[in-house]
C-alpha cells in the first residue's frame, strides 16, 4: 500500500484526535515500519489494518465506520494532490465508471508498483450504476468513503448501497442510485 495512504491517515488522526492518539495507536500496533512512512514508499497493508484496529479500540468506533470517514477525507486529499484526474470528468457516474480505464492507469504512471483495487462496471443507466470492487485487501469500507467523496465533489444527489460482500470483503458489489 502506498505511503500517502498512511501519512494522510496519521495526519487525519492527529487533526481530529491529537498527537497523543497517533502515538498510542502506533505504539500498540507493533508495526514493522515503526510507524515511519513516506508518501512514495510502499508498506504492508496489514500495518493500516493494525492502525485502524487500534484507533477503533481507542475511540470505540467500528472499523468500517472509521474507514468510510477516512475514505471521504482521502478523496479530498486526492482532489488537492492530483486535480488533473478530475478536470475532464463531468459527472459522478462517468468518473466512477472510468476508475479502471482512466484513473488507475494514471495512478500507475505515478506509482508503478501500486497495487490498486479493481472497479468493474456491471451495469449503468441514467439513474443507477452497479460496480464490483475486487481487492485482496478487503478495504471496501474505505472505497465506500471514496465514493461518498465523489458524491460531494460532483454534488451528486445519490445513495450508495452495498449489495453483496463475498470472500470476507475481497469482492463487493456497490449499487449507486440517483435520488429523484
Amino acid at each position: 500500500m502506498k505511503g500517502i495512504v498512511f501519512t494522510e491517515f496519521l495526519d487525519f488522526v492527529e487533526e481530529n484526535h491529537g498527537i497523543l492518539t497517533v502515538d498510542k495507536i502506533i505504539e500498540k500496533s507493533n508495526l514493522e515500519s515503526g510507524g515511519v512512512y513516506t508518501t512514495v514508499g510502499t508498506y504492508n497493508h496489514f500495518e493500516m489494518v493494525s492502525l485502524v484496529t487500534e484507533l477503533s479500540k481507542e475511540l470505540e468506533v467500528e472499523i468500517t465506520d472509521l474507514l468510510k470517514i477516512y475514505g471521504e477525507h482521502f478523496f479530498d486529499v486526492l482532489l488537492k494532490s492530483y486535480p488533473g484526474f478530475f478536470k475532464d470528468q463531468n459527472d459522478c457516474f462517468d468518473f466512477l465508471s472510468s476508475l479502471d480505464s482512466y484513473i488507475h492507469p494514471e495512478v500507475l504512471k505515478l506509482y508503478p508498483d501500486a497495487e490498486l483495487p479493481r472497479f468493474d462496471t456491471i451495469s449503468r443507466d441514467e439513474d443507477h450504476l452497479r460496480m464490483v470492487y475486487t481487492s485482496n485487501r478487503a478495504l471496501y469500507s474505505f472505497a465506500e468513503g471514496l465514493i461518498k467523496g465523489t458524491f460531494k465533489f460532483f454534488e451528486f444527489p445519490g445513495e450508495l448501497r452495498v449489495e453483496s460482500v463475498i470472500e470476507e470483503g475481497k469482492k463487493v458489489q456497490f449499487v449507486i442510485s440517483r435520488k429523484q
